[in-house]
C-alpha cells in the first residue's frame, strides 16, 4: 500500500542522510519504525489482557479469613 506523507524538506534531507548511514532508504526507515511500533503495540496489548485476566482471577478467589486479633509483635515474639 502506498501512503503519501507531508514532511518538511529539511527533515527529509536529514533523514535521508541517516538512511544512507544505515544502508537503507527513507521508506525503509519508516517501514521499520512502523513495524516496530506495531510489534510493541501487540506485546503491550497482550500484557494488558494478561494483567486484566490476573486481576479477574484475584477478584474471583478472594476470601475473608476472619477478624485479625493478633499483632505483628505476637508473631515475632523474641525470647
Amino acid at each position: 500500500m502506498n501512503i503519501t506523507l507531508s514532511l518538511d524538506d529539511k527533515l527529509v534531507k536529514e533523514i535521508r542522510k541517516v538512511a544512507v548511514e544505515r544502508d537503507t532508504t527513507l521508506t525503509g526507515l519508516v517501514r521499520d519504525y512502523l513495524e516496530q511500533l506495531a510489534a510493541e503495540s501487540a506485546v503491550s496489548g497482550r500484557r494488558r489482557r494478561e494483567r486484566e485476566a490476573l486481576k479477574r482471577s484475584f477478584n474471583q478467589f478472594q476470601f475473608q479469613v476472619g477478624k485479625r486479633n493478633w499483632k505483628r509483635e505476637d508473631l515475632h515474639a523474641r525470647s
